[in-house]
């Protein structure tokens, strides 16, 4: 168990934490959610110890071991890859290289002998023998190859980086286990796995995520931080919202009667206080008026923006014809021999754990790189507008966000442009601000505000919802599944694929496709994914004839 005591945090004047109560038990995965900017990773990082609070402590069960996702994708660069995975166990890490160091020296003592008996004890207990085994499994579970197990951190990519440091916190089984988004950047298959080992994980769980499928899948317990409290309800996020929601109706009516009480009491103080017979009553009633109590409603501090994308022209029959599509990127084939027609019905969402492939494909249909061969062709009625997953040269002026928006802007209107910032939170004088200097969430904000006043009939998304707060993805979704447009996207958002994609495309590793009208979730119990390995096994063998 572990629990926050009377924690206050001060930063400046501004309180982020003020005397916060809470338990978190064994057995329980709790979701710790709140707006942006509401003290989620702070919050986290007072639980493990690495953030000082102004007032209160935080406790542990003794001999508990905590275990924390690192945020710092290059501290164990030099490091081999299963080593950093049983670093997750320090202790048991260390006692493995005192052993190694005792056994490799030349004059091995009398004493040295002792102290390696000891370290083989305490090892054995530990279950040092299956550390490595152990941390393999991890490590493939989450879709790190064999052949990546030995090799230096460094030489990772960054993707393949979060799932070794998610390894290590989830190894040697951590009495309480901390998670600050442990999906990002990990595709389905690895999301998946990460759910059924977080339901079957025995001990405590407190997780930070926006993936509201994610928290409904693993969480019995969610924790919401709004304005410097935290208030615990049973359930996963959707049994969250609904209580929340609830408990706001029930309050609001129980003031409603309360009003109307207090009302009727202050009609008959006001008409008998001054009758003799009637002042008792009229003096009892003060009394009563004076225990009356409304409940305090404070409006959530969550701000969600408003996300439509309207085209401005229906779109016609012809939408996208793709034809025996290939490209090659440093001698590796991620797009091979594509083929596919696009209804003016369809919105497609692009699957599989081949990130590249689908870049690459969304960069060829926007015309910002050349297919090796094949052709593809959009139809005269289309109209594009593209999210892309690296955004960075987008930015890379000195514009004002009110001026980078007008450019695309068919009308230049100050007050029309305005208005579709405003849909996404930028109010007042946040229009002057530098898109160079603005955060993560608020570029993406941006390029959603572009893409809203394009008016475009395909809209094209590679992983919108990267820095998003839940409130936005929950918009974002919401606009996605009202668009009466034809869709192309790849998300790691559960939710956004289930309920916005009529249609699923994987693209496997070797480049090949696998098209299927259907809902992702039929697609996922279909018959399919296991037919898909033999097949992508079968191509593979093909290709070494």
């Amino acid at each position: 168990m572990i629990s926050a005591n009377n924690v206050t945090l001060r930063i400046g004047k501004k309180a982020l934490f003020e005397d916060v109560n809470i338990k978190f038990t064994e057995g329980n995965c709790y979701g710790l959610i709140g707006a942006n900017g509401a003290g989620k990773s702070t919050f986290l990082k007072i639980l493990s110890g690495k953030l000082d609070t102004t007032n209160g402590s935080i406790s542990i069960t003794p001999g508990q071991r905590l275990s924390v996702l690192e945020q710092d994708h290059f501290k164990y660069d030099e490091f081999m890859v299963l080593d950093t995975v049983i670093m997750g166990n320090q202790r048991l890490y260390d006692i493995m290289k005192e052993k190694d160091a005792l056994y490799a020296k030349p004059d091995f003592s009398d004493e040295d002998g002792i102290r390696a008996s000891e370290l083989e004890g305490e090892f054995a207990e530990m279950n040092g023998w299956e550390a490595e085994s152990d941390a393999a499994t991890l490590l493939n579970g989450l879709g790190i190859d064999t052949s990546l197990h030995y090799m230096l951190m460094k030489d990772l990519t960054g993707s393949e980086k979060v799932k070794v440091l998610l390894a290590r916190a989830l190894f040697g089984n951590p009495d309480i286990l901390l998670l600050d988004e442990p999906t990002n950047h990990l595709d389905l298959d690895a999301i998946s796995w990460l759910e059924e080992f977080l339901i079957n994980f025995e001990n405590t769980v407190i997780v930070v995520s926006h993936d509201r499928y994610f928290l409904n899948k693993v969480c019995t317990q969610i924790a919401d931080i709004d304005y410097g409290k935290i208030q615990l309800y049973a359930g996963n996020y959707d049994f969250w919202y609904e209580s929340s929601q609830l408990m706001i109706k029930q309050m609001k009516e129980a003031n409603k009667k309360k009003e109307e009480k207090i009302k009727e009491l202050q009609e008959f103080i006001q008409r008998f206080s001054a009758n003799a017979s009637k002042s008792k009553q009229a003096t009892s009633r003060k009394r009563a008026l004076e225990k009356i109590q409304l409940d305090e409603i404070r409006p959530s501090s969550r701000k969600y923006p408003y996300i439509d994308f309207r085209p401005n022209r229906e779109i016609g029959n012809e939408v996208l014809m793709v034809e025996n599509l290939s490209k090659t990127i440093d001698g590796v084939k991620v797009l091979d021999d594509i083929t596919f027609t696009l209804g003016h019905e369809d919105k497609v969402a692009f699957v599989g754990s081949n990130e590249l492939a689908k870049t690459t494909f969304f960069k060829i249909l926007m015309g910002e790189m050349e297919p090796d061969s094949g052709t593809y062709k959009w139809g005269v009625t289309t109209s594009q507008a593209y999210f892309p997953k690296d955004s960075t040269k987008e930015f890379d002026n000195d514009l004002t966000i009110a001026d980078w928006l007008t450019q695309f802007s068919e009308i230049k209107d100050a007050t029309y442009v305005r208005g579709f910032l405003g849909r996404m939170l930028f109010a007042g004088d946040d229009g002057v601000k530098k898109v160079r200097v603005l955060s993560g969430g608020e570029k993406v904000r941006c390029l959603l505000s572009k893409m809203m006043i394009s008016g475009a009939n395909v809209l094209i998304f590679d992983e919108p919802t990267n820095h998003l707060d839940m409130e936005s993805i929950t918009a974002l979704n919401n606009g996605m599944i009202k668009f009466p447009g034809v869709m192309l996207f790849a998300s790691r958002d559960h939710q956004i694929v289930q309920t916005t994609a009529n249609r699923i495309m994987e693209l496997l590793p070797n480049g090949k496709l696998i098209d299927k009208i259907t809902t992702y979730d039929e697609y996922l119990e279909s018959d399919e994914m296991a037919r898909k390995r033999s097949v992508y096994t079968a191509l593979n063998t093909e290709d070494d004839d």
